[in-house]
């Protein structure tokens, strides 16, 4: 059975930073790009980041770029979300997904599995 686990999620100020990871079970996905998701409470889920198989290929949504950063480890079949400079706007629900075998990376849809999700709470 495969699985996507996140943690680290929580409650933190603003600006103030994150680590979340998202532990992969059941399979190996080394070979595919994984991404990052998110949704807050009123709103659809959206496009984070995503990271290539090799770790050599990343993007990310405009909204976190130059604050988030995205990393794997093959060797421990697991994915980081680095969150610094954290505002009250990336409040979400955020969800590990993967793996995605082709089409556009921004698109939930080409993603076979999806995490449960961690919450994140930025105060003001």
């Amino acid at each position: 059975q495969v699985q996507l686990v996140e943690s680290g999620g929580g409650l933190v100020q603003a600006g103030g930073s994150l680590r979340l990871s998202c532990a992969a079970s059941g399979r190996t996905f080394s070979s595919y790009p994984m991404g990052w998701f998110r949704q807050a409470p009123g709103k659809e889920r959206e496009f984070v980041a995503t990271i290539n198989w090799s770790g050599g290929g990343t993007n990310y949504a405009d909204s976190v770029k130059g604050r988030f950063t995205i990393s794997r480890d093959n060797t421990k079949n697991t994915v980081y979300l680095q969150m610094n400079s954290l505002k009250p706007e990336d409040t979400a629900v955020y969800y590990c997904a993967g793996p995605r075998r082709y089409g556009d990376y921004y698109d939930p849809r080409r993603y076979d599995y999806w995490g449960q999700g961690t919450q994140v709470t930025v105060s003001s």
